[in-house]
C-alpha cells in the first residue's frame, strides 16, 4: 500500500502525497517549534517544508524512511530561518499605572511563544530512537524550549534530533550533510551549554501529572489567589528560587522576594483579573482577563506555570495575540 502511495505520489498525485505526510504533520510541526520558538514561525517552516518535499517527491529514493526524510527537510527549513530571520524586537514595558521593580536580568529570548496543548495530540506519542535522553514532555517544556533557543543553530539541530527524536549519528550527518564526527562534537558541546542553563526538570522535584488531584490543588489555590490578588497565598505557593518571565517584554525576575514584589506592584494598582484555564506545553496555562468598570472583563494575556511537588517554580506570561491559538475569547461578557 504504502509502495503504491509513493509510486503515485511520485508521478504527481496530491492526495496520495497528502496520504503520506498526514501521519507525520503534527509531529513535524513540534520538531519546527523546538528549532524556533515560535508558533508562527514552527508553521511557516512547516509549509515550506510540506511544499519542498512535495516539489521534490521525484527525487525521494527511499534509502531513508519517509519520516527521516521529512526531518531532514524540516531540519534545514528551520536552519535557514534561524540564520534569516529578524528576531521579534523586545517590547517596552507597557501595563499602564503598574511600576515594576528592577528585574533580575532581562532576557535574550523575546521570541518565545506558549504551544497550545491541543496541538500536541499524536504529536509526541511518535515512536523514538533508540538513542532518545529526554521524555517527550520535557522536552515541550517552556523551560527546556528556551534553554534550546540561546544554543548555536547547529548545536540546536544536533541536540535535537539526537537527544530529543533518537536519530542515530550516522542519520544525523547526513541529515546536515555533515560528518559523524562533527554531528558528536556539536552534541557534546550543545549538552554542556545546556547543563549550564541551569536545572532542567530532572534536578527538581517532579511535577504533579497532568489533570491529577495533586496538580488540580495547586492550580485551584493559584487561581484564588490571583483572582483575589491574594498575595500572601500566592507568596505560599512559590519555590524560593520561582523564575518568571513575559516574552516579548525582556524582564525577567528570578527569586521569591522579587517576584512577589512584582506581583504586589500589579495588584497595588487595583487591576483584578479573572482567570480561564488551559495548556500549553504540557503546562497547565490560563487565558487572563482584566476586569473593566462596566462588568466585561478583557484578555490581557496567557500565563502559563511550571510546577515542582506542591509549588509554582516558574510563571510566564505571553501578549494576548496568543488567546485565539487557545481557543480562548478575547474578552468575557460580564457575568
Amino acid at each position: 500500500m504504502a509502495a503504491d502511495l509513493i509510486s503515485k505520489a511520485r508521478a504527481g498525485d496530491g492526495d496520495a502525497f497528502r496520504e503520506l505526510t498526514e501521519p507525520h504533520r503534527r509531529e513535524l510541526q513540534v520538531h519546527c517549534y523546538r528549532m524556533l520558538g515560535s508558533v508562527q514561525d514552527a508553521e511557516d517552516a512547516l509549509q515550506d517544508t510540506l511544499l519542498a518535499a512535495w516539489q521534490g517527491f521525484a527525487g525521494f529514493e527511499g534509502r531513508a524512511s519517509l519520516r527521516t526524510w521529512l526531518y531532514r527537510i524540516a531540519t534545514n527549513r528551520c536552519l535557514n530561518a534561524r540564520r534569516s530571520a529578524s528576531r521579534r524586537p523586545a517590547k517596552k514595558w507597557d501595563v499602564p499605572n503598574v511600576a515594576p521593580p528592577e528585574p533580575t536580568r532581562l532576557g535574550e529570548v523575546v521570541w518565545l511563544e506558549p504551544f497550545p496543548d491541543a496541538l500536541l495530540e499524536g504529536a509526541i506519542d511518535a515512536p523514538l530512537g533508540p538513542e532518545a535522553r529526554y521524555e517527550q514532555t520535557e522536552a515541550i517544556s517552556l523551560a527546556f524550549v528556551t534553554a534550546l533557543q540561546a544554543l548555536p543553530p547547529r548545536q540546536l539541530a544536533v541536540l535535537i534530533l539526537r537527544d530529543v527524536l533518537g536519530f542515530h549519528a550516522n542519520e544525523v550527518a547526513d541529515m546536515l550533510d555533515s560528518s559523524v564526527e562533527s554531528v558528536k562534537s556539536a552534541l557534546k558541546r550543545a549538552r554542556v551549554s545546556l547543563q549550564h542553563r541551569g536545572p532542567t526538570a530532572g534536578g527538581r522535584e517532579p511535577a504533579p501529572a497532568s489533570a491529577s488531584p495533586s496538580e488540580d490543588a495547586i492550580v485551584a489555590k493559584f487561581v484564588r489567589a490571583w483572582e483575589s490578588a491574594d498575595l500572601d497565598a500566592l507568596v505560599a505557593l512559590l519555590t524560593d528560587d520561582v523564575f518568571m518571565s513575559m516574552p516579548p517584554m525582556p524582564f525577567e525576575y528570578e527569586g521569591r522576594d522579587v517576584v512577589a514584589r512584582f506581583c504586589a506592584s500589579i495588584f497595588r494598582s487595583g487591576r483584578r483579573f479573572d482567570l480561564v484555564p488551559t495548556r500549553a506545553n504540557g503546562q497547565p496555562a490560563f487565558g487572563a482577563y482584566l476586569r473593566a468598570p462596566n462588568g466585561i472583563s478583557h484578555g490581557i494575556g496567557l500565563y502559563v506555570l511550571t510546577l515542582t511537588g506542591d509549588r509554582i517554580c516558574a510563571l510566564a506570561r505571553f501578549e494576548n495575540s496568543v488567546l485565539p491559538w487557545f481557543g480562548l475569547p478575547r474578552s468575557l461578557p460580564s457575568p
